[in-house]
């Protein structure tokens, strides 16, 4: 792991300078500042992945940067340096976190060895955190996350067929996790240790879709120049995953319900067939037993398929997971974003805001959302306002208005208004550059409707 963008803070500018040409000889991307608070804001401008930083400076010291760098970049490594170390400095600086100390005055190798070593530890901690994860997985429902009444059956589900070889049928809308739910089979069944072979049925072109599963002899047809493999082939012994199975071809499902009944494929072009040994976990978003009796799929696949059938509940149907869910990716996405600062929360206001959501695209749509808002964001903490574009589209039709344009209108208006100035605490100004309209239509609208200054009922006086 290379830890090259490295910021240099020092109150000497002959010491920075001197630093800045042996790491930039060194292969590192080095920036230098003198004190603390240019430091501050140079983390604002960009990452760094290391920081070289002086004990005594004026204004801030080294010993409190490195706290406040603690606090607004956890992941950084701090390697302290000074004229005046003692042991007790040496000491209370790994305390607080440094990773390492140099005294001055230090030769150019020592300063070399210091960030060679912070690298082998950074490349240690990832590959133990990929280890972690590696075993997480193995342990099959650590990533299907949820405390809800709805996930809990689906992990019993889970956990009492993943043992045996029957094959299953995951139904769910897009978006819930189908992939995560045919890991976590696999992961949790004798065949983990082989591998595991995920397949988008409707992602593959209908000419291209047999030989992708099945392989191709060469000469099969025009540029099959070479035997190929298939995807059932490297999956033997495994786990094979058939997402949206419902997108196959009409032909390609005859061979593949050969292969679920005789344990065998045929390649395209072949005359010999070949045994296997595959579990298929397919999945679908659309209803195919309708398909089958429309003709639309074939009914003695169907059947084959749907031995086992797991139905993986919407998002909607288990609105308790949502904060959950969200507080997740916002971890997830802080490491993946390198976010700085690092998002700490969201908002109660943002949180009931994401639990009242329909979530027609699933989890897949919320960790979109969490992603945009992250982008976006200020600060450590996620507001409602980060999340405009769906309060928007989650306002609530009111149930007293019938059929009533004027009236819904009226209602979602009101509801729209409260949210942005409860977003905004109050501030009419921010409140309608969310909404989009001028801060003096605002007014009117406050006035119009008899809101106070959190859109609630009550004075609407204007100053």
């Amino acid at each position: 792991m290379s830890l090259r963008n490295v910021l240099v803070v020092d109150d000497d500018p002959g010491m920075r300078q001197m630093l800045t040409m042996l790491l930039r000889s060194k292969g590192y991307v080095p920036a230098a500042v003198d004190g603390a608070d240019a430091a501050l804001k140079e983390f604002e401008a960009r990452p760094y992945d290391v920081v070289l930083c002086d004990v005594r400076m004026p204004s801030m010291d080294g010993l409190a940067l490195l706290g406040e760098l603690q606090r607004r970049a956890p992941d950084v490594t701090v390697i302290m340096m000074s004229a005046y170390g003692s042991e007790e400095v040496a000491l209370e600086a790994m305390k607080r976190g440094a990773y390492d100390y140099v005294s001055k005055p230090f030769r150019p190798d020592e300063v070399t060895l210091a960030l060679r070593k912070a690298e082998e530890r950074e490349r240690l901690r990832r590959e133990n955190v990929r280890l972690r994860e590696q075993l997480g997985d193995r342990r099959g429902l650590s990533t299907l996350i949820g405390e809800s009444p709805a996930m809990q059956e689906l992990h019993r589900s889970i956990r009492k067929i993943a043992a045996v070889q029957t094959t299953v049928l995951l139904i769910g809308e897009s978006g819930t996790g189908k992939e995560l739910v045919a890991r976590a089979l696999h992961d949790l069944s004798p065949r983990s240790a082989q591998p595991f072979v995920a397949v988008n049925c409707g992602a593959i072109p209908d000419d291209l879709i047999e030989s992708e599963l099945f392989g191709h002899a060469k000469g099969a047809f025009t540029n099959a120049t070479a035997n190929k493999k298939g995807l059932f082939t490297e999956a033997d012994g495994g786990t094979i995953f058939l997402d949206e199975i419902g997108e196959l071809p009409y032909a390609v499902q005859v061979s593949l319900l050969r292969t679920l009944q005789e344990s065998e494929i045929r390649r395209v072009g072949d005359t010999q067939t070949s045994k296997i040994d595959v579990r298929v976990v397919a999945a679908t978003s659309r209803n195919l037993e309708t398909a089958a009796a429309s003709g639309g799929f074939r009914q003695d696949l169907f059947y084959r398929l749907n031995v086992l059938p797991v139905r993986l509940p919407p998002l909607r149907e288990r609105l308790e997971d949502v904060p959950l869910l969200a507080r997740h990716f916002v971890e997830k996405l802080n490491v993946e974003l390198r976010r700085n600062p690092r998002i700490r929360e969201i908002s109660r206001e943002a949180l009931d805001a994401l639990g009242a959501h329909g979530w027609p695209g699933n989890v897949r749509e919320l960790e979109n959302l969490v992603e945009r808002a992250m982008v976006l964001a200020e600060g450590e903490v996620l507001p409602l306002s980060a999340f405009a574009g769906l309060s928007r589209a989650m306002a609530p039709a009111p149930s007293d208005a019938g059929l009533s344009i004027k009236q819904g209108v009226r209602a979602l208006e009101i509801d729209l208004i409260r949210r942005a100035l409860e977003a905004t605490g109050g501030n009419r100004t921010r409140a309608a550059a969310l909404l989009e309209i001028s801060h003096r239509a605002l007014l009117y609208k406050l006035k119009e409707y008899g809101l106070g200054s959190h859109g609630r009922p009550g004075s609407s006086t204007v100053k």
